[in-house]
């Protein structure tokens, strides 16, 4: 949990010094505010602050979400194996029903089955397992692809931004050239830069984030399917047995 900790904040640390580096890049005369930033901004930067605070709460959600104990805990996976092996389903059941984990889920479905269909022909109970493995194993791959659309949709807003900036620049001179004011060229340009900026500055830490979390989800799913199979095993034998 600290590793993740860590590099969580290590990620969003490197937005802030990202933002922090293109500020400095000016001289010191004409460096900008927070505010300034902002407003030269115009409203699309509210829109990319929204985006940053939903980033950075999708990836706490999902730090304490994606973690063993949610899925296929040891300790669980050792008790259901003790009550399956001594015959007793029906205190297996109020365990998955008391820790509602990934892992107790999958199980869960198996013995519902077998409750309900006790003389299945075999290979129905593994289809059943794997069919509720299955989901449960999409569930989370499709949880951190919110990741992956904020990563797309920042720049998409930031690029909204440019094309809006650039479409003030163009209109300053477009109607009379000899009228155009530098000040104005200059607020357009300004507000298609930093709306590409902080655009960048929030997809790329998410995209890291969904690339580390999509990891994550693979070593969990070996996880569960590995302890997941020993379960259906016990069951298996305990069904073939005269």
């Amino acid at each position: 949990m600290k590793k993740t900790l860590s590099w969580t904040i290590g990620v969003w640390l490197l937005m802030v010094f990202s933002a922090l580096a293109a500020e400095e890049a000016l001289p010191a005369a004409e460096a900008m505010s927070l505010a300034e930033i902002i407003r030269m901004g115009g409203w699309l930067m509210y829109v990319l602050g929204v985006l940053s605070v939903l980033g950075l709460a999708l990836i706490m959600y999902y730090l304490l979400e994606l973690r063993v104990r949610n899925v296929a805990p040891a300790a669980q996976a050792l008790r259901l194996r003790e009550l399956l092996k001594g015959q007793r389903p029906t205190e297996a059941r109020e365990l998955c029903a008391r820790q509602p984990t990934a892992l107790a889920s999958i199980l869960r479905a198996g013995l519902d089955f077998l409750k309900e269909n006790p003389q299945a022909k075999p290979g129905m109970l593994k289809d059943i397992m794997e069919s509720e493995g299955a989901r449960q194993v999409g569930r989370m791959q499709n949880m951190i692809h919110y990741l992956l659309d904020l990563s797309a949709v920042a720049p998409m807003v930031g690029l909204l931004g440019t094309v809006i900036g650039l479409l003030k620049a163009f209109n300053s001179v477009a109607f009379d050239v000899a009228k155009a004011r530098p000040m104005e060229l200059a607020a357009g340009v300004g507000q298609a830069l930093i709306t590409t900026i902080a655009g960048l500055i929030i997809a790329i830490p998410a995209m890291m984030a969904y690339s580390w979390f999509r990891g994550r989800v693979i070593k969990l799913t070996g996880r569960l399917e590995g302890t997941a199979t020993d379960l259906l095993a016990i069951l298996e034998n305990q069904g073939d047995a005269p």
